[in-house]
């Protein structure tokens, strides 16, 4: 956005997120690229700063000349400089949920490795994450000074080498890979200590940056990472632009608060400006708040968000993920710029609509969009858990998922959402990052479970099996074992079942007090099951009652006997729990 006044040339904010395995280098390397730190850069924790980690979101910045090759696609907006915008992401394992929330407002990812350590399993969760939420990356080799000299080179190129080979099956292949040392003999090291390779960093990211789409229009989102007050003035909210605009005098809500505020002042890195737009880094400053109540969040146009109690999402699995997913499952899911628990039900299109015609290719199956169309007005099969292509030319089939979040979330429609296992062990070398999607569907009634899911048509598919214990007539056979003694039969009078020697008929009530129960076969039993049925003798039990108790051994045919199916499905948020035949 630019500064106050027509004449002065605009700056271009690019905001390059820096992540990596903990202590692998990326604020001292963020250090070591800034010339100007924002209120919340270099890590407000006094943890971080007595181990020299970063635990949460540390944003600074550098300016240079606006590079002559992005000049030809500037279009009108004549930029007349360059500012990066870093933002530096936790490596802590138990504070990858920050990452996450980092790594939506990024547009190059600069991922740092230790070079003496090379991947671990953190540097591997970054790549993921980068992979989900950024174009473009630069890999930047931190360390070298522990390489010894004698050994440096072929060390560097040793690492470089295993680095494309590991990028190579995602969307970074071929990316830049750089060494540098951002702080020559660790943290102990005097300041005074020069920073090595870091120009030709600088000019690497010049070449790799590019002009973001990005527009004024649409509904503000600002996603704030830090907020204190002025005395006299008001409550500065820092942060970054995800949507939209906005100037002085508008106004903001603050939906985690339930309040709206006016914009008396807005900055960028300490200069004043009359407003900013998508994609920019800005301090705004508003009427007085207390600042506690709000460290990290969002502020929108007045209703443009919506608070959810659950949700419906688009869903695909994570390749790296080992663990399954199933239904009833609890997750860490990130949505927004929050990260909640939430338990997932899994659910797919019915069989004869899941049916696509294999690709017919070689190639590795592309995934399936995350925008799946979703509506209320079509029906879905009930799934145990998320279901795996066993093709190797084939994604895996369309899939969504509700999610049921423990605590209210504030969030965009159509945002990305990642399921997590945070909670699994920190040290084991697995990814805990497990699936992904696109929120398309919120409920923002609390009592949802009562108003709303009905409308979610999703149908577990049932089959009961039992047995005819006899016949009493041509046209009405007894059956057994299909139910248990306190089942309520009356559900399921009317459905149709068949038998296994070809007749269907219709349940038409119970017999006896047992679970027992009577079909109506409207065609008449065929001939060979009357002969079967006959061929049994007939004894009366002791008592000789005649309501149907008699024994059993004697209502059997003596041959294997003859089964009852019966098909139906039940929509699990159905509050009558009717079944309904298939």
């Amino acid at each position: 956005m630019s500064n106050s006044g027509s004449n002065v040339a605009k700056t271009l904010n690019f905001n390059v997120g820096v992540l990596g395995h903990v202590d692998s280098g990326k604020t001292s390397l963020a250090r070591a690229l800034s010339s100007t730190a924002s209120t919340a850069a270099f890590d407000k924790n006094p943890q971080s700063r007595e181990r020299g980690i970063t635990l949460d979101l540390g944003f600074s910045s550098f300016t240079v000349d606006f590079p002559e090759h992005l000049q030809e696609n500037d279009g009108q907006q004549q930029y007349g400089s360059l500012q990066f915008t870093l933002v530096d992401c936790p490596g802590h394992a138990s504070l990858i949920r920050t990452i996450i929330g980092g790594a939506q407002i990024i547009d190059l990812m600069m991922l740092v490795v230790d070079v003496v350590k090379g991947i671990q399993t953190q540097t591997a969760e970054c790549l993921l994450i980068g992979e989900l939420t950024c174009p473009r990356m630069v890999v930047v080799l931190n360390k070298i000074d522990l390489l010894p000299a004698n050994k440096r080179d072929s060390a560097i190129e040793k690492m470089t080498k295993r680095l494309h080979k590991t990028l190579e099956s995602t969307r970074f292949k071929n990316c830049p890979v750089i060494s540098v040392a951002a702080k020559p003999g660790g943290p102990e090291a005097t300041d005074t200590v020069e920073a090595q390779g870091v120009s030709e960093l600088i000019e690497l990211l010049k070449k790799q940056c590019y002009v973001p789409k990005r527009s004024p229009g649409g509904d503000l989102l600002m996603a704030v990472d830090h907020c204190f007050s002025i005395r006299g003035q008001g409550t500065v909210m820092t942060g970054t632009i995800l949507q939209g605009s906005l100037a002085i005098n508008d106004t903001l809500e603050i939906p985690a608060l339930k309040v709206t505020k006016k914009v008396k002042s807005v900055q960028m890195f300490r200069k004043p400006v009359s407003g900013a737009m998508q994609g920019d880094r800005v301090g705004v400053c508003v009427t007085q708040f207390d600042p506690k109540l709000l460290e990290r969040g969002v502020v929108c146009t007045p209703g443009s968000l919506r608070t959810l109690y659950a949700a419906v999402i688009s869903v695909r699995k994570i390749g790296y993920f080992k663990g399954s997913l199933t239904t009833r499952a609890k997750f860490h899911i990130t949505v927004g710029h929050e990260t909640v628990m939430a338990r997932v039900t899994f659910f797919g299109l019915p069989p004869v609509e899941a049916c696509d015609t294999p690709p017919d290719s070689k190639d590795p199956p592309q995934p399936r969009s995350l925008d799946a169309a979703f509506t209320f007005d079509r029906e879905y099969l009930y799934q145990d858990e998320y279901v795996i292509s066993q093709s190797n030319v084939e994604a895996d089939p369309e899939q969504w998922a509700l999610l049921e979040f423990e605590r209210p979330v504030t969030c965009p429609t159509l945002c990305l959402v990642i399921g997590s296992k945070l909670d699994s062990d920190i040290h084991a070398n697995a990814c805990r990052l497990a699936f992904q999607g696109r929120l398309l569907h919120g409920f923002e009634d609390k009592a949802y479970p009562e108003t709303a899911l009905q409308r979610l048509h999703i149908y577990k598919t049932k089959h009961k099996e039992g047995q005819v214990e006899r016949v009493t007539d041509d046209y009405t056979v007894i059956g057994r074992n299909l139910f248990k003694k306190e089942t309520n039969l009356q559900i399921f009078v009317g459905l149709k079942v068949t038998l296994s020697s070809g007749e269907s008929g219709l349940i038409e009530g119970s017999f006896g007090q047992s679970g027992k129960f009577k079909i109506r076969i409207q065609e008449g039993l065929h001939p060979d099951t009357k002969r079967l049925f006959a061929a049994a003798p007939k004894k009366k039990g002791k008592d000789g009652t005649k309501d149907g108790q008699a024994n059993e051994k004697a209502s059997k045919p003596e041959s294997q006997p003859v089964s009852i199916h019966l098909h139906f499905k039940r929509y699990i948020f159905d509050p009558h729990k009717k079944m309904v035949q298939l």
